[in-house]
This record gives C-alpha cells, structure tokens and sequence, in this order.
C-alpha cells in the first residue's frame, strides 16, 4: 500500500503502523534509507518524531505531577527561586501547564538578538543549554500576556522541560528515558538523528531538493540544537511509537496508563477555546466517531503524523525520512488509506 505514494512522491522512504483494539495490528516500511544507497528500510527502522516529542514531554510532566514533584500551576519563579530577579516580571508566574499549551507569551521564534544562531554553538551539557535558553528568553517580555494567546513555541517547550529537569534533579533525557521509553518497553527510542555519523544503519534524513531529496548526513548538524529537545528531539520505531500511542489511547477512554485517569483528562483537554491540548491538537472527524487526537512532527529533515480515534480504539502513525510538503503530502494520503483499510473497510482509492 505504501510504495505507490512513495514512488509517485519520489520520497526516499516511508512506513506506517496502525493500532486497533489494543493490538498492533499493521506495520510495513518501503524505500531506502539514504537516497542513492542500496540499505532498505526494515518495519524496525527508527524515525526522527520531531514535534511528536511534545506530547511526550507533557506525558513526562503528568509522570511528575502525578508523583507529587511539581504541579501544572507551579510557575517558573517558584522553580527558579535564584532566578527569579532576572525573570522579567511578566513571565514570573508563568506556570508549567500554560508553556506546555502554548500559552506562556513565548515567542514562536527565536531570532531576535540572534539567540537560535547562538544556540547551534553551544558545547555544554543539554540541561544547560536549556538553561541558557530559558534565562535568554525571560529577560524580555512575553509576546503576548501569558494566558491569553495561542502561540506554538518550541522554546516554551524547552523552558517546560528545563522546570522538569529542575524538579527532578535530572536531565530531560535521563527523565524521558526512566519515566517513558522503560516502562512503555520503547528500547529503539532516543534522541536526535537515528543514524550513526557516516553509517546507514538507520534512516538519514532529506531535504527537497529540487524534484529529488538531498540526503542529510547524521550527526550535530542534522538535528535542532539540544537546547529545544523537550520540543522535537525523539526518534524511534513505528511499533515503539505504537507503544506510545496504544497507553494514550488507554488513557482517553479512563484506564491508567503511566499516568492516572485524571492526568490523561488534562494531557487531552484543549486550553481555552482553542484545539490545542498538551502536547495534542484535538479535533472532531466522523471516521473517528467524534473526537481524534493528532500531531505531525518535523525537523525538516523527517515528517512524522499520529492520528488517535479513542472511541474506535483505532490510531495509525505514518513517518518518512524527508521533510518539505511532499512528505507531509505522503504521510496524509497513507495515512488516510489506512484508516479506510483498516477502520472504514471501504476500497482503496484509486490513484
């Protein structure tokens, strides 16, 4: 099903998985792993999520609250005590809930002063990077009065994981991995492009090119600076993020799942008017039987999109190794092909 959308898009690759009524019940991968290369993808190929990362910071936060370690109103003053003087006053009470739905006042870019060049030169450890980060952006003031605005921030998420790694006294990575990947049994899940520098053992990342894909070699440069990981940084496998998804789809019809019952309701529940939950945007489809949970992801370099149907118990996920409107493009289209096998039971479409 997945190489005619692949060819006719030219990607380098694309896989897919789907969960329905608790099972993995579907996985299959198509193409190379490098444009040019002979290395074939494998169902067991780990992807970059970008932005899928999101939700699973906001699941690790639950993981917290839930433990008693910070609460979703606790604001970055109180983390951040010895801080608090620099902290302009408007994001003083900021609290952890509003940076995780996009709602602190953080700005969606990072140009100004020339910080997100600066980023990409920093040598420290992540952790401080994020600090950096975070004393960066609060010297001035919000964008927008926190509360009161959408606006999609990679920095709030990297400010949100850095009140995390405060809390928890470890770095977000350690946290992701003891609090999520371990005891969702997510063995091929880690952190910034899945190859190895100079090897095509896993996928490599591309960007449009023309009407080809330029391969992206792994390594610092292929991936966003450290200093947003809480943002995009995970990669994985489609059964590994099958994992994921299936404790999600558990907690949005009331089971517990790595988080109580009650955490799952906030995780999903959209802020405001707006369709933004944590880490989810939540809309209303009819093949879904009513409310659907998605997100894509991207670095620029992958494009990854999760569709989650929690009255069906039905969720597919679909990933390239390729970024740009293509990528999107093909990841949409298999995606929709699945739910019509899989869910729908109607006939393919026809090209």
């Amino acid at each position: 099903m997945l190489e005619p959308i692949r060819a006719e898009l030219g990607l380098p690759s694309l896989a897919a998985a789907v969960v329905y009524q608790g099972r993995l019940v579907a996985v299959g991968a198509t193409g190379v792993r490098r444009a040019g290369g002979q290395s074939h993808v494998t169902p067991e190929d780990k992807y970059h999520l970008g932005s899928l990362t999101k939700s699973m910071t906001a699941t690790l936060a639950g993981r917290l609250v839930a433990q008693g370690k910070i609460r979703w109103d606790t604001t970055l003053a109180e983390v951040f005590p010895d801080r608090a003087d620099r902290l302009d006053p408007g994001y003083r009470n900021v609290t952890l809930e509003q940076l995780l739905a996009h709602r602190a006042g953080v700005p969606a870019a990072l140009d100004e002063g020339g910080l997100w060049s600066r980023l990409w030169n920093r040598s420290e450890p992540p952790r401080l990077q994020r600090l950096y980060l975070l004393d960066q952006v609060t010297r001035r003031p919000p964008v927008a009065p926190p509360g009161t605005r959408f606006l999609y921030s990679n920095a709030g998420y990297a400010i949100a994981g850095a009140m995390l790694e405060q809390v928890a006294d470890r770095p977000w990575e350690d946290l992701m991995r003891k609090e999520i990947f371990e005891p969702l049994g997510m063995r091929s899940a880690g952190f910034g492009p899945p190859a190895r520098p100079g090897e095509e053992d896993q996928p490599w990342g591309h960007v449009p090119d023309g009407k080809r894909y330029r391969p992206i070699p792994p390594g610092p440069g292929a991936d966003n600076p450290p200093a947003i990981a809480p943002a995009g940084a995970v990669h994985g496998s489609l059964p590994d993020l099958a994992r994921y998804v299936q404790c999600h789809l558990r907690g949005a019809r009331g089971e517990a799942c790595l988080v109580p019952p009650e955490v799952f309701a906030r995780l999903h529940r959209p802020a405001g008017d707006e369709t933004r939950a944590l880490g989810w945007v939540v809309v209303s489809r009819d093949w879904a039987g009513g409310k659907a949970l998605t997100h894509a992801g991207s670095n620029t370099t992958f494009f990854a999109v999760i569709w989650m149907a929690p009255a069906r118990d039905f969720a597919v996920m679909v990933a390239s190794n390729a970024g740009g409107p293509g990528a999107e493009r093909g990841c949409d289209r298999a995606a929709w092909e699945l739910i019509r096998r899989h869910l729908l039971k109607t006939e393919p479409e026809r090209p």
